[in-house]
């Protein structure tokens, strides 16, 4: 394509002078310098930059939340209402579904505080300062040598987390920046009774499915609803029918205004994990050897459940959640791979290293740290090719799955027991008999075993297929030789005489006293427990002479590092679960040659994409005759109603559910995906190409008040008035 052959030289050259720009990066909320606030200003903000982040005074960043650290979330009431994506909120909606209360298919809104459903385990973290703990790290770490103990990153953490834990009456995390350039200390107030107040069914929230995922335009309205609780005096307190609705420090306005094209953006959140500084060595491991056998192991296991969901609604409950989450994950890295290639990555990387490997030589302190480190990187990486390979094949077949590998491996925990604690007898009652029992009931709630028996048989025949036998363990082997190399045999013979793939049989044997072999040497155990990733571990290591990968890829993060802070450039560390700021525009895509997308969708794609027999494309009548009807009250634009829009905010996993913000910082929006273009973001951020894809909040709140007539809830909420 055109595109291709003028742009990419462009970014090459660009990327050896330049660390950012003006849209690119995920910034520290802590570290908003003079100079990205004024690029900030430069692109379109009006905020002071002041009012973002500040540890003395309530900020924007007071109402943004880690939820778990898997998403993001963001305080819309003063009576505790957090709005985050339905696709955050899956799983808690997928435990909460029976068949005879499918949430996921039907929704759910709580009319009232009393139906509230509260969710065990959940947390919710207000981040309310970090410091700069550079220094007192290597305090740290040269007071444990001096004693004689280890200096290891997990032992700085825990003594200087214990000391700032005590201190501050919050939990801190400490965090490395650029591999151990820089550390940061971040001080949490976590809220544990968090309630799930609304959810839309996935027809709405998910409407497009799989086929849309990561696809423009889209037409989703990806949110939920929970409420966090607290104590009388608003402090973290653990469920409890006395607790009351928390009063957050600061909630965010939310503009009905909309967007346009050229609007400045501005994403608040917790992104997951980047690997800007990743080598191009390690890019090309991804791209050739790695991502490949996780795309085709993936996209056959979720075909094979979804032959069976199409099917049965029941099966179709049991694995939404378990099919969702690999789904995501398949089309990420097939994007990867397809990315990785097209923008040519590995090549702008090697780019980069030739200036690298030029500033390393001018200087002989330089050379005699860094001088080989491309060679080594070059050199390990290609020693562990096909090792890594088949370690993936592995992963994919024995160690991934929530069915039979679950049940198999949460046996093997028994062996424990057996071997340290020199256990013989599972006695009924015994905390070892209680933990099997829940494991193995939860693996069946989890799971069909007809889907798990066919699963098995594509699993181990790939696995036979493409791991050398010297990884295979003694009891594959044995079982291979003995059905003459038939995974379909194999899976035969181990679910008739496996107990844990019988239920009744299991939970007939469990209401007694019994060996522990009877478990730990059944069938599937001895199965899943044969192949070990130790011996691929031991293997690697004698491969690469004793060099570790992750060692050398920390070493190419501080170089680099350190040559763009010789040469003044800005720079933001890979994301870390930490709570980063984005900014950037509201605008169209062209993906490819003679294709061009407007950047904001409407109802029109519901009816265009409208098929009655595809449960992706089907729409609730109810939804259907509300969407006909085209009542958008004020929610809606000069009679249209606004679904989707696309910014080039710069995020990744973990941002799902981000407050999108206008210039003024309301709210507008909240991101919940990434274009296909955008899928080579964890290692490279295409100034063009790279799309966040944003809910219109006025979508979300015409949901609301329309379709689930929770007018209450909106009544909590606080609008702009300019």
């Amino acid at each position: 394509m055109k595109y291709i052959s003028k742009t990419v030289t462009f970014l090459i050259l660009l990327s050896i002078f330049t660390v950012s720009r003006a849209d690119e990066g995920m910034w520290l909320i802590n570290l908003l310098e003079k100079n990205l606030a004024n690029k900030m200003k430069e692109a379109g903000l009006k905020l002071d930059p002041k009012l973002i982040y500040d540890e003395n005074a309530a900020s924007i960043s007071d109402a943004v939340v880690a939820l778990d650290f898997g998403c993001t979330g963001s305080m819309i009431s003063n009576e505790g209402l957090l709005i985050t994506n339905h696709h955050c909120a899956y799983g808690d909606v997928h435990s909460l579904s029976t068949p005879e209360k499918n949430y996921l298919e039907d929704g759910f809104w709580a009319m009232n505080r009393s139906e509230e459903k509260y969710i065990k385990g959940k947390s919710v973290f207000f981040l309310r300062k970090v410091i700069d703990a550079t220094d007192e790290v290597k305090v740290v770490a040269d007071s444990l040598r001096s004693l004689g103990q280890g200096a290891g990153m997990r032992r700085i953490s825990s003594v200087l987390e214990r000391r700032h834990n005590a201190r501050s009456g919050m939990e801190t995390m400490l965090m490395s920046m650029w591999r151990g350039s820089k550390y940061y200390i971040f001080f949490y107030e976590v809220y544990t009774d968090v309630r799930l107040v609304g959810a839309p069914p996935v027809s709405i929230a998910a409407y497009g499915g799989d086929t849309d995922n990561w696809e423009w335009p889209q037409h989703k309205g990806d949110f939920a609803l929970y409420r966090i609780y607290a104590d009388a005096n608003g402090k973290p307190a653990a469920h409890s029918a006395d607790n009351v609705p928390l009063k957050p420090k600061k909630i965010l306005s939310i503009s009905t205004k909309g967007v346009k094209e050229g609007d400045f953006s501005m994403v608040i959140g917790f992104p997951g994990r980047t690997n800007r500084y990743n080598s191009s060595f390690g890019v090309n491991e991804k791209e050739k050897v790695s991502n490949p056998v996780t795309v085709k192991l993936k996209e056959n296991k979720l075909r094979i459940m979804n032959n069976f969901m199409e099917q049965d609604p029941k099966t179709r409950l049991i694995y939404a959640d378990h099919y969702f989450g690999n789904s995501n994950v398949q089309e990420y890295t097939a994007g990867e791979v397809y990315n990785f290639r097209r923008f040519g990555v590995v090549n702008i990387n090697k780019e980069k290293e030739k200036e690298l490997q030029t500033w390393i030589d001018a200087s002989p302190e330089r050379k005699a740290k860094w001088g080989d480190l491309l060679k080594k990187l070059d050199e390990n990486y290609k020693s562990r090719e096909d090792l890594t390979r088949q370690k993936y094949y592995f992963r994919e077949t024995l160690v991934s799955g929530q069915g039979f590998v679950y049940l198999g491996n949460r046996t093997n925990s028994l062996r424990t027991a057996q071997e340290r604690e020199n256990v013989d007898t599972l006695k009924v009652g015994s905390s070892h008999h209680r933990t099997l029992l829940n494991n193995i009931e939860r693996g069946y709630e989890s799971s069909v075993l007809e889907v798990e028996k066919e699963l098995m048989k594509y699993q181990l025949r790939e696995f036979f297929a493409n791991v050398s036998r010297e990884y295979w363990g003694e009891n594959l082997a044995m079982m291979f030789d003995r059905f003459n190399g038939s995974a379909d045999a194999i899976t035969e013979y181990v679910f008739a005489n496996s107990i844990l793939l019988n239920p009744e049989k299991f939970r007939e044997a469990v209401k007694k006293d019994q060996p522990i072999t009877l478990f730990v040497d059944d069938p599937l155990p001895l199965l899943t427990r044969s192949a070990r990733i130790t011996e691929f571990n031991q293997e690697e290591s004698e491969l690469m002479g004793g060099n570790d990968i992750n060692s050398l890829e920390a070493q190419y993060t501080r170089a680099m590092y350190q040559m763009n802070m010789e040469k003044g450039r800005v720079q933001y560390p890979d994301a870390n679960s930490t709570m980063r700021l984005t900014y950037g525009t509201v605008g169209p895509i062209t993906p490819s040659d003679g294709i061009h997308y407007s950047a904001q969708s409407t109802t029109q794609g519901f009816f265009d994409k409208y098929n009655p027999d595809s449960y992706e494309f089907n729409i609730k009548p109810e939804v259907l005759a509300l969407l006909k009807a085209g009542d958008w009250g004020k929610w809606g634009e000069k009679g249209k109603m606004y679904i989707n829009f696309l910014t080039n905010n710069d995020i990744t996993g973990g941002n799902s559910g981000s407050p999108v913000l206008n210039a003024k910082g309301e709210l507008i929006g909240l991101a919940f995906d990434g274009n296909k273009e955008s899928l080579a973001g964890d290692a490279y951020f295409h100034p063009e190409m790279n799309k966040c894809v944003n809910v219109d909040i006025r979508y979300v709140l015409w949901i609301i008040e329309k379709y689930a007539k929770a007018d209450h809830l909106i009544k909590e909420m606080q609008f702009s008035t300019k």
